[in-house]
């Protein structure tokens, strides 16, 4: 029997049910009743942290998914890597290999009483010796989860090639991933923050390259500001309807600065501290009416900011 084809919205909906800790099966993806249900239980805004929090801390995923249940986060955003590298294995930094057992990370988390709100995978695109098969590891890491999403961006790309050869570069990698991804239940999170997605209409030239139901946004709103090209608030209005994650990071005066001169900043500063408008912010996701459940995945570098943060945001959602 032949497949029926859902659109991106439809599917954005169904594998939002991931986020709940429930693992999908791809045939799922086509059910009715299924959307039934994701439409009675998603349909809010939720606090997490990108584990990036802890990045100065020297400490270990494990460490950090701890400390991260204390300050009272409901999900976290971990980082993954291809291989093995000598601080993660020794504990003094938080990302983990795809080389462990995917299970074992959610045990930890569970452990805490901890969700995964997506994976950190960026990865560059226009590079597909290295993106294609990141990303679709990342892809099935997720999936052996229950985790709804994986985040990139376009990368850095090569020094010598044309606009046009990394739009192909790109297409190419997203065409190999979204087939992974549709296959997995799992949504790809495009958040601006080189080269060509810097303002609205870049992101979503990227966003368009390829027809899957897959691709969604992973709004940055730090990186959003911090390209300096267009109104932050406009441009989440415009892209809402497919958000499927949300990065929350705050730019601090200091910062910006250099707004209009730079593509992205690493983290921010404490949510709440910053140029953005956060209750604007999630009036505008709010005003989306979406089905599934939106994180905002607070992206600082220290714990201190992530508790001030967790302070900020949470009377306002």
């Amino acid at each position: 029997m032949k497949t029926e084809r859902i659109n991106r919205r439809k599917f954005i909906g169904v594998t939002a049910l991931g986020a709940s800790g429930a693992l999908l099966n791809p045939r799922q993806l086509f059910s009715s009743n299924q959307n039934k249900n994701i439409m009675e239980k998603n349909g809010k805004i939720k606090l997490g942290v990108n584990m990036e929090y802890v990045r100065h801390e020297d400490k270990s995923f494990e460490w950090g998914v701890a400390k991260a249940a204390e300050i009272g986060f409901e999900y976290v955003e971990p980082m993954v890597h291809l291989g093995r590298e000598l601080l993660s294995e020794a504990g003094y930094f938080h990302s983990v290999s795809m080389f462990d057992d995917p299970l074992w990370m959610k045990e930890v988390c569970d452990k805490h009483g901890i969700k995964i709100s997506g994976l950190s995978s960026h990865t560059p695109l226009c590079k597909p010796e290295i993106s294609v098969e990141y990303l679709k590891m990342a892809i099935r890491y997720a999936s052996a989860m229950g985790v709804p999403v994986v985040n990139t961006d376009e990368g850095p790309k090569p020094l010598w090639t044309s606009k046009e050869m990394d739009y192909t570069l790109m297409k190419y990698t997203l065409t190999e991933a979204a087939k992974v991804a549709e296959r997995h239940g799992v949504l790809i999170g495009l958040e601006q923050h080189q080269q060509y997605s810097t303002w609205p209409e870049g992101l979503k030239s990227i966003y368009d390259l390829v027809d899957s139901p897959a691709i969604g946004y992973n709004f940055d709103a730090g990186n959003a500001f911090i390209g300096g090209k267009a109104d932050i608030y406009d441009w989440l209005d415009s892209v809402k309807q497919n958000l499927v994650h949300f990065h929350a990071k705050d730019i601090s005066i200091e910062q910006s600065s250099v707004r209009g001169n730079v593509t992205g900043v690493p983290v921010g500063c404490a949510c709440g501290e910053g140029v953005v408008d956060w209750e604007r912010i999630i009036d505008i996701i709010k005003s989306a009416n979406l089905e599934r459940e939106i994180v905002l995945s607070v992206e600082c570098g220290t714990v201190d900011q992530a508790v001030r943060s967790f302070a900020h945001l949470s009377p306002l959602i």
